[in-house]
């Protein structure tokens, strides 16, 4: 379970930081010796895309090697691959190449860090008790709101303590070596502490992916992929763009932002703690539609009034309301997808449901300018989150109940009936 958690904040400390860690020195990077490059203001946003994108590719080639082979084995290659991407990214030299090398080692990051999740997260809920599938699910879940919040507080540090000159020139590097560190730090843990379940092999032909996305599987597949897609939506929103808007359209400085978003994603890791366990007293299906409704109503409200925010204590708390009525829906989702696959493709379909889901709500650079045209720049977004929010209820409505007499039970036994759509 350590093993779990802690992997995953330092998976997530590589998903943040070209969100907040390196937008201040992009255009010293990318610039062509003393000269600043001048960034387009998409730039940012394909970086990001560049992980998520590789992110379906790492889940679907690791997830199958995991649930063929090994769980941990698989986690430790792909540990090791992310610590390699991220070094390299600290060692870019600067220049107009380092664009280019810089897309392309995002994307090979995304691939190794869907892997180790594929990997370490259904082992870690394999290994769990039934009563406790939903905490631990939302402690694991919350290290991305306090890897967000660590990555924002060390720009902010780096930022204070060697000035934005510097910090563009070499500081941030120091933050990617160090991410490269943890990652280097969990391998080692990994190798030491953590081992498969021991359980008997499944007996017959294990199923494939065509099973998984046209045959048998298809329906808890393509539920939690859509409900999963209302998540990811809500996401490159209030965690991803917003951090740019808070620039361009509040107006307000790099170290401001870095600010804000710290206390954001504190608050919203605090919450995100607590869903996970709080799905557990309402049934899955109850917790997602009722958060689901508090998204649709907060969420957009939220975004409005941090847009409109004339202090930066009421930016932040406008934020802060933002993440905490969207995001920790996530708090769950460790245990909810794995209760809905079997153990032999397993770490296949949580992998395949939580990243395939990911490729559309990432490519908002496309499609959210054609939004924006219709409806204004300040409600597309707005629009956006309420439309994440409707399909994730949606998605969770047409699912199996998973109550609180179901899910207290090991999880081969609710998983087996759950993608049947029987009574556990």
């Amino acid at each position: 379970m350590r093993g779990g958690i802690w992997g995953n904040y330092v998976d997530q400390i590589h998903i943040f930081l070209p969100v907040v860690a390196i937008a201040p020195a992009l255009s010293t990077l990318i610039g062509d010796g003393d000269k600043p490059g001048q960034i387009d203001p998409s730039f940012t946003a394909w970086v990001i895309a560049a992980t998520l994108l590789g992110r379906p590719v790492g889940s679907l080639i690791f997830g199958r090697i995991a649930d063929v082979t090994s769980r941990t084995a698989t986690t430790q290659i792909a540990i090791a691959g992310t610590a390699l991407c991220t070094l390299g990214m600290a060692l870019l030299p600067p220049g107009p190449a380092a664009a280019v090398l810089l897309l392309l080692l995002r994307f090979l990051a995304g691939v190794f860090l869907a892997g180790e999740y594929s990997a370490a997260i259904p082992l870690a809920m394999e290994w769990s008790r039934p009563n406790r599938r939903g905490l631990f699910s939302g402690l694991i879940m919350a290290m991305a709101p306090w890897a967000q919040a660590s990555i924002a507080g060390a720009t902010l540090l780096g930022l204070w303590w060697l000035g934005p000159q510097q910090y563009a020139a070499w500081g941030w590097r120091v933050i990617f070596a160090a991410g490269a560190a943890g990652s280097l730090a969990m391998l080692f843990y990994y190798r030491r502490h953590v081992s498969d379940q021991p359980v008997a092999k499944p007996a017959g032909p294990r199923p494939g992916m065509r099973e998984l996305f046209f045959g048998r599987l298809r329906r808890p597949f393509w539920l939690t992929f859509a409900l999963m897609s209302g998540l990811w939506l809500m996401t490159q929103m209030v965690a991803i763009l917003i951090v740019s808007r808070l620039r361009s359209d509040g107006g307000w400085d790099g170290e401001t932002v870095s600010l804000i978003m710290l206390v954001a994603s504190i608050g919203q890791a605090l919450a995100m703690s607590v869903t996970g366990h709080l799905s557990t007293l309402t049934g899955r299906r109850g917790f997602f539609l009722g958060w689901a409704v508090l998204a649709l109503l907060g969420g957009p409200l939220m975004w409005l009034l941090a847009l409109q925010a004339s202090t930066p204590l009421q930016a932040a708390l406008a934020v802060l309301g933002l993440q905490v009525l969207t995001v920790p829906a996530y708090g769950p989702v460790g245990a909810y997808l794995n209760e809905r696959f079997p153990r032999a493709v397993r770490a296949t379909g949580y992998g395949a449901a939580y990243s395939t889901s990911i490729v559309l709500p990432a490519l908002y650079v496309i499609y959210l300018p054609w939004i924006e045209a219709a409806v204004g720049r300040t409600a597309a977004p707005m629009l956006v989150i309420g439309a994440g929010a409707l399909l994730m209820g949606v998605a969770a409505a047409f699912g199996p109940r998973l109550g609180r007499d179901e899910i207290d039970r090991p999880l081969d036994a609710v998983a087996d009936a759950s993608w049947r759509g029987e009574s556990v």
